[in-house]
Protein backbone atom coordinates (compact mmCIF):
# COMPACT_ATOMS: atom_id res chain seq x y z
CA UNK A 1 0.00 0.00 0.00
CA UNK A 2 1.17 3.36 -1.26
CA UNK A 3 2.17 6.28 1.21
CA UNK A 4 -0.58 8.44 -0.66
CA UNK A 5 -3.20 5.17 0.00
CA UNK A 6 -2.56 5.23 3.62
CA UNK A 7 -2.98 8.54 4.23
CA UNK A 8 -6.24 9.41 2.47
CA UNK A 9 -7.41 5.89 4.44
CA UNK A 10 -6.33 7.37 7.76
CA UNK A 11 -7.92 11.30 6.90
CA UNK A 12 -11.50 9.57 5.67
CA UNK A 13 -11.82 7.76 9.05
CA UNK A 14 -11.02 11.21 10.94
CA UNK A 15 -13.67 12.29 8.89
CA UNK A 16 -16.33 10.08 9.65
CA UNK A 17 -16.58 10.71 13.21
CA UNK A 18 -18.59 12.55 15.28
CA UNK A 19 -21.04 15.15 13.03
CA UNK A 20 -18.98 13.58 10.14
CA UNK A 21 -18.86 16.27 7.24
CA UNK A 22 -20.91 18.85 9.71
CA UNK A 23 -19.04 18.84 12.17
CA UNK A 24 -18.21 22.79 13.10
CA UNK A 25 -14.81 22.90 12.78
CA UNK A 26 -14.06 20.97 9.47
CA UNK A 27 -10.87 23.19 8.78
CA UNK A 28 -9.50 20.81 11.31
CA UNK A 29 -10.78 17.36 10.65
CA UNK A 30 -9.77 17.26 6.83
CA UNK A 31 -6.21 16.16 6.91
CA UNK A 32 -3.30 17.22 4.29
CA UNK A 33 -3.46 14.53 1.91
CA UNK A 34 -7.66 14.54 1.48
CA UNK A 35 -6.96 18.29 1.28
CA UNK A 36 -5.33 17.72 -1.99
CA UNK A 37 -7.77 15.69 -3.41
CA UNK A 38 -10.17 17.67 -3.05
CA UNK A 39 -8.66 20.87 -4.21
CA UNK A 40 -8.89 22.55 -1.08
CA UNK A 41 -7.21 25.92 -0.42
CA UNK A 42 -5.52 27.28 2.52
CA UNK A 43 -8.11 30.42 1.26
CA UNK A 44 -11.67 28.20 1.21
CA UNK A 45 -13.50 29.00 4.20
CA UNK A 46 -15.74 26.11 6.30
CA UNK A 47 -18.42 26.26 3.78
CA UNK A 48 -16.60 26.06 0.85
CA UNK A 49 -14.07 22.77 2.46
CA UNK A 50 -17.46 21.22 3.47
CA UNK A 51 -18.77 21.63 -0.26
CA UNK A 52 -15.79 20.88 -1.88
CA UNK A 53 -15.01 17.18 -0.09
CA UNK A 54 -18.31 16.50 0.30
CA UNK A 55 -19.06 16.57 -3.80
CA UNK A 56 -16.05 15.02 -4.47
CA UNK A 57 -16.93 12.41 -1.68
CA UNK A 58 -20.42 11.59 -3.26
CA UNK A 59 -19.25 11.27 -6.41
CA UNK A 60 -16.56 8.54 -5.97
CA UNK A 61 -19.37 6.80 -3.90
CA UNK A 62 -21.42 6.75 -7.11
CA UNK A 63 -19.05 3.99 -8.45
CA UNK A 64 -18.71 1.95 -5.49
CA UNK A 65 -21.05 -1.26 -5.66
CA UNK A 66 -24.50 -0.58 -3.89
CA UNK A 67 -24.06 -1.30 -0.63
CA UNK A 68 -20.43 0.23 -0.12
CA UNK A 69 -22.33 3.09 -1.45
CA UNK A 70 -25.02 3.19 1.40
CA UNK A 71 -22.70 2.63 3.53
CA UNK A 72 -20.40 5.84 2.79
CA UNK A 73 -22.99 7.87 2.05
CA UNK A 74 -24.49 7.38 5.62
CA UNK A 75 -20.83 7.12 7.24
CA UNK A 76 -19.74 10.74 6.53
CA UNK A 77 -23.45 12.20 6.67
CA UNK A 78 -23.54 12.85 2.91
CA UNK A 79 -27.39 11.49 2.16
CA UNK A 80 -29.59 14.21 3.70
CA UNK A 81 -31.28 11.53 6.40
CA UNK A 82 -27.35 10.42 7.37
CA UNK A 83 -26.93 14.04 8.89
CA UNK A 84 -27.16 12.96 12.90
CA UNK A 85 -24.94 13.98 15.45
CA UNK A 86 -23.05 10.28 16.29
CA UNK A 87 -21.41 8.43 14.10
CA UNK A 88 -22.86 5.48 15.82
CA UNK A 89 -26.12 6.56 14.52
CA UNK A 90 -25.06 6.62 10.98
CA UNK A 91 -23.97 3.24 11.49
CA UNK A 92 -27.25 1.98 12.63
CA UNK A 93 -28.78 3.40 9.92
CA UNK A 94 -26.52 2.05 7.47
CA UNK A 95 -26.94 -1.45 9.08
CA UNK A 96 -30.71 -0.58 8.63
CA UNK A 97 -30.34 0.30 5.20
CA UNK A 98 -28.38 -2.59 3.94
CA UNK A 99 -31.35 -5.28 6.63
CA UNK A 100 -27.94 -6.13 8.60
CA UNK A 101 -26.00 -6.04 11.55
CA UNK A 102 -23.88 -2.85 12.91
CA UNK A 103 -20.78 -5.20 12.82
CA UNK A 104 -21.67 -6.16 9.45
CA UNK A 105 -22.47 -2.18 8.71
CA UNK A 106 -19.01 -1.05 9.91
CA UNK A 107 -17.12 -3.63 8.32
CA UNK A 108 -19.11 -2.47 5.03
CA UNK A 109 -17.83 1.51 5.86
CA UNK A 110 -13.79 0.29 6.35
CA UNK A 111 -14.46 -1.53 2.79
CA UNK A 112 -15.86 1.22 1.03
CA UNK A 113 -13.22 3.62 2.53
CA UNK A 114 -10.96 1.85 0.93
CA UNK A 115 -12.48 1.88 -1.99
CA UNK A 116 -13.36 5.89 -2.10
CA UNK A 117 -9.05 5.98 -1.24
CA UNK A 118 -8.23 4.23 -4.44
CA UNK A 119 -10.67 6.52 -6.14
CA UNK A 120 -9.04 9.53 -4.65
CA UNK A 121 -5.05 8.30 -4.88
CA UNK A 122 -5.27 9.30 -8.90
CA UNK A 123 -5.70 12.94 -8.18
CA UNK A 124 -2.87 13.01 -5.17
CA UNK A 125 0.23 14.98 -6.84
CA UNK A 126 2.65 12.16 -9.04
CA UNK A 127 6.25 11.90 -7.56
CA UNK A 128 8.69 12.65 -10.58
CA UNK A 129 6.07 15.50 -11.91
CA UNK A 130 8.64 17.81 -12.52
CA UNK A 131 10.08 15.03 -15.32
CA UNK A 132 6.33 14.36 -16.93
CA UNK A 133 4.28 16.99 -18.35
CA UNK A 134 1.18 14.94 -17.97
CA UNK A 135 1.52 15.79 -14.34
CA UNK A 136 2.97 19.43 -14.46
CA UNK A 137 -0.76 20.51 -13.84
CA UNK A 138 -4.55 19.96 -13.59
CA UNK A 139 -7.96 21.38 -14.21
CA UNK A 140 -9.95 22.05 -11.24
CA UNK A 141 -12.59 23.29 -13.35
CA UNK A 142 -13.94 23.63 -17.13
CA UNK A 143 -16.06 25.40 -18.57
CA UNK A 144 -16.90 24.80 -22.56
CA UNK A 145 -19.96 26.05 -24.29
CA UNK A 146 -20.69 25.73 -28.26
CA UNK A 147 -22.98 28.44 -30.17
CA UNK A 148 -24.25 26.91 -32.99
CA UNK A 149 -26.86 30.06 -32.91
CA UNK A 150 -24.57 31.96 -35.99
CA UNK A 151 -23.03 32.46 -39.37
CA UNK A 152 -20.10 30.32 -37.53
CA UNK A 153 -20.30 28.05 -34.47
CA UNK A 154 -18.26 29.25 -31.82
CA UNK A 155 -16.56 27.59 -28.21
CA UNK A 156 -15.91 29.53 -25.91
CA UNK A 157 -13.85 27.95 -23.32
CA UNK A 158 -13.01 28.67 -19.49
CA UNK A 159 -10.38 26.72 -17.26
CA UNK A 160 -8.99 27.10 -14.14
CA UNK A 161 -5.52 25.26 -13.76
CA UNK A 162 -3.64 24.65 -10.52
CA UNK A 163 0.18 23.80 -10.82
CA UNK A 164 1.25 20.65 -9.55
CA UNK A 165 5.22 21.96 -9.83
CA UNK A 166 6.77 24.80 -8.56
CA UNK A 167 7.33 27.82 -11.37
CA UNK A 168 5.13 26.30 -13.83
CA UNK A 169 5.50 28.93 -16.75
CA UNK A 170 3.37 27.62 -19.75
CA UNK A 171 0.88 24.94 -20.31
CA UNK A 172 -0.34 22.84 -23.25
CA UNK A 173 -3.48 23.31 -25.49
CA UNK A 174 -5.04 21.10 -27.79
CA UNK A 175 -7.82 22.42 -29.79
CA UNK A 176 -10.66 20.85 -31.57
CA UNK A 177 -10.25 19.72 -35.00
CA UNK A 178 -12.88 21.54 -36.23
CA UNK A 179 -11.65 25.04 -34.99
CA UNK A 180 -10.33 27.53 -38.01
CA UNK A 181 -9.41 29.99 -35.56
CA UNK A 182 -8.06 29.85 -31.73
CA UNK A 183 -7.71 33.03 -30.05
CA UNK A 184 -7.17 34.11 -25.80
CA UNK A 185 -9.97 35.92 -23.90
CA UNK A 186 -7.75 36.46 -20.70
CA UNK A 187 -4.98 34.66 -19.09
CA UNK A 188 -1.37 34.39 -21.47
CA UNK A 189 0.09 34.49 -24.35
CA UNK A 190 -1.16 31.95 -27.07
CA UNK A 191 1.34 30.47 -29.81
CA UNK A 192 1.48 27.46 -32.16
CA UNK A 193 3.53 24.30 -30.76
CA UNK A 194 6.02 22.63 -32.66
CA UNK A 195 4.05 23.05 -36.49
CA UNK A 196 1.66 20.54 -35.32
CA UNK A 197 -2.12 21.47 -36.60
CA UNK A 198 -4.53 21.90 -33.20
CA UNK A 199 -1.62 22.41 -30.69
CA UNK A 200 -0.41 25.06 -28.76
CA UNK A 201 1.19 26.71 -26.20
CA UNK A 202 -0.17 29.11 -23.60
CA UNK A 203 2.86 31.74 -21.79
CA UNK A 204 1.40 32.52 -18.46
CA UNK A 205 1.52 35.92 -17.89
CA UNK A 206 4.03 34.76 -14.48
CA UNK A 207 5.00 31.37 -13.40
CA UNK A 208 2.86 29.81 -10.81
CA UNK A 209 4.24 27.61 -7.75
CA UNK A 210 2.93 24.13 -7.04
CA UNK A 211 -0.81 24.57 -5.54
CA UNK A 212 -1.44 28.06 -7.20
CA UNK A 213 -4.40 28.51 -9.46
CA UNK A 214 -5.08 30.50 -13.09
CA UNK A 215 -8.07 31.42 -14.69
CA UNK A 216 -8.25 31.93 -18.49
CA UNK A 217 -10.67 31.88 -20.97
CA UNK A 218 -9.82 30.94 -25.17
CA UNK A 219 -12.48 31.04 -28.15
CA UNK A 220 -12.71 29.03 -31.03
CA UNK A 221 -14.22 29.58 -34.18
CA UNK A 222 -14.96 26.06 -35.72
CA UNK A 223 -15.95 25.27 -39.25
CA UNK A 224 -19.51 25.42 -40.79
CA UNK A 225 -19.47 21.69 -40.98
CA UNK A 226 -20.33 21.94 -37.16
CA UNK A 227 -23.73 22.95 -38.01
CA UNK A 228 -24.19 19.17 -39.73
CA UNK A 229 -22.11 17.14 -37.57
CA UNK A 230 -24.67 16.05 -34.71
CA UNK A 231 -22.48 15.64 -31.84
CA UNK A 232 -19.59 17.93 -29.34
CA UNK A 233 -17.64 16.07 -27.16
CA UNK A 234 -14.26 17.09 -24.94
CA UNK A 235 -11.11 14.40 -25.21
CA UNK A 236 -8.95 15.62 -22.14
CA UNK A 237 -5.29 15.59 -21.81
CA UNK A 238 -4.61 16.64 -18.62
CA UNK A 239 -6.37 15.69 -15.20
CA UNK A 240 -9.45 17.62 -14.88
CA UNK A 241 -12.30 17.78 -11.66
CA UNK A 242 -15.12 19.23 -13.44
CA UNK A 243 -16.36 20.24 -16.51
CA UNK A 244 -20.02 22.24 -17.41
CA UNK A 245 -20.85 21.17 -21.85
CA UNK A 246 -23.21 23.47 -22.83
CA UNK A 247 -24.61 23.78 -26.26
CA UNK A 248 -26.86 26.58 -27.62
CA UNK A 249 -28.47 25.51 -30.77
CA UNK A 250 -30.50 27.90 -33.20
CA UNK A 251 -34.07 28.18 -31.25
CA UNK A 252 -36.44 27.42 -34.84
CA UNK A 253 -34.12 24.17 -35.11
CA UNK A 254 -33.83 22.48 -31.27
CA UNK A 255 -32.90 18.30 -31.61
CA UNK A 256 -36.09 16.61 -29.89
CA UNK A 257 -33.44 14.28 -29.30
CA UNK A 258 -30.29 15.35 -27.40
CA UNK A 259 -28.35 12.65 -25.24
CA UNK A 260 -25.20 13.15 -22.94
CA UNK A 261 -22.37 10.59 -22.96
CA UNK A 262 -19.77 9.76 -20.23
CA UNK A 263 -16.88 8.06 -20.40
CA UNK A 264 -16.79 6.55 -24.22
CA UNK A 265 -14.22 5.94 -26.32
CA UNK A 266 -14.09 8.59 -28.84
CA UNK A 267 -14.31 6.30 -31.78
CA UNK A 268 -17.40 4.93 -30.22
CA UNK A 269 -19.02 8.09 -29.34
CA UNK A 270 -21.22 8.41 -32.81
CA UNK A 271 -22.68 4.88 -32.19
CA UNK A 272 -22.92 5.22 -27.85
CA UNK A 273 -26.40 4.40 -26.77
CA UNK A 274 -25.94 4.03 -23.09
CA UNK A 275 -26.37 7.62 -22.50
CA UNK A 276 -28.59 10.31 -19.97
CA UNK A 277 -31.30 12.24 -22.63
CA UNK A 278 -30.98 16.22 -21.97
CA UNK A 279 -33.78 18.57 -23.20
CA UNK A 280 -32.98 22.35 -24.42
CA UNK A 281 -34.69 24.64 -22.33
CA UNK A 282 -36.73 27.72 -23.92
CA UNK A 283 -33.66 29.50 -24.74
CA UNK A 284 -32.55 26.46 -27.20
CA UNK A 285 -29.51 25.70 -24.46
CA UNK A 286 -28.71 22.04 -23.24
CA UNK A 287 -26.33 21.31 -20.20
CA UNK A 288 -24.52 18.24 -19.32
CA UNK A 289 -22.22 18.51 -15.77
CA UNK A 290 -19.10 15.41 -15.68
CA UNK A 291 -17.00 15.49 -12.80
CA UNK A 292 -13.70 13.07 -12.23
CA UNK A 293 -13.14 12.63 -16.33
CA UNK A 294 -11.04 9.76 -17.49
CA UNK A 295 -7.86 10.95 -19.57
CA UNK A 296 -8.46 9.86 -23.57
CA UNK A 297 -12.44 9.18 -22.93
CA UNK A 298 -15.03 11.74 -24.62
CA UNK A 299 -17.54 13.30 -22.45
CA UNK A 300 -20.45 15.15 -24.73
CA UNK A 301 -23.76 15.26 -26.19
CA UNK A 302 -25.41 13.73 -29.13
CA UNK A 303 -28.48 14.76 -31.52
CA UNK A 304 -30.72 13.61 -33.85
CA UNK A 305 -30.46 15.43 -36.56
CA UNK A 306 -34.13 14.33 -38.01
CA UNK A 307 -36.12 15.69 -35.69
CA UNK A 308 -36.45 19.53 -34.61
CA UNK A 309 -38.60 21.56 -32.66
CA UNK A 310 -38.86 25.10 -31.68
CA UNK A 311 -37.30 26.15 -27.72
CA UNK A 312 -40.50 26.76 -26.56
CA UNK A 313 -41.60 23.09 -26.68
CA UNK A 314 -38.48 22.06 -24.56
CA UNK A 315 -38.27 20.27 -20.10
CA UNK A 316 -35.85 22.23 -18.93
CA UNK A 317 -32.28 21.26 -18.42
CA UNK A 318 -31.33 17.75 -16.98
CA UNK A 319 -27.38 17.54 -15.82
CA UNK A 320 -25.38 14.31 -16.84
CA UNK A 321 -22.74 13.23 -14.49
CA UNK A 322 -19.36 11.63 -14.61
CA UNK A 323 -15.63 10.24 -13.91
CA UNK A 324 -11.84 11.49 -14.56
CA UNK A 325 -10.03 13.58 -16.46
CA UNK A 326 -7.79 15.10 -19.07
CA UNK A 327 -7.35 18.27 -22.17
CA UNK A 328 -8.78 18.97 -25.47
CA UNK A 329 -12.04 20.91 -26.57
CA UNK A 330 -14.78 20.05 -28.34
Amino acid sequence: MTAVLTDLISDLKVLRKGRGLFVSRIDERVGTTLRTVCEVTDADGPAEIRHKVGERLGNWAKKLPPDLRVAVMAAFAIAPDARLPLYQDRVNLAAEKLNRDPRTARRRIDDGIHHLAQLAAAFAPKQGSREHGSTRWHIAELRTTLALDRDRPEVLEQRRIVADVDDLSEVDITATPAAVVVDVFHGGILVPRGGRRFAYTLRLPEPLQQGQSHDLALRARLGREQHTRPWFVCVLEHPCATLDLRVRFDRRRVPVRITAFEHVHPRDFASATDGVFVHADAAGEVQASFTDLTPGMAYGVRWDTARTGRADDGAGVLAARARTGRDQAG
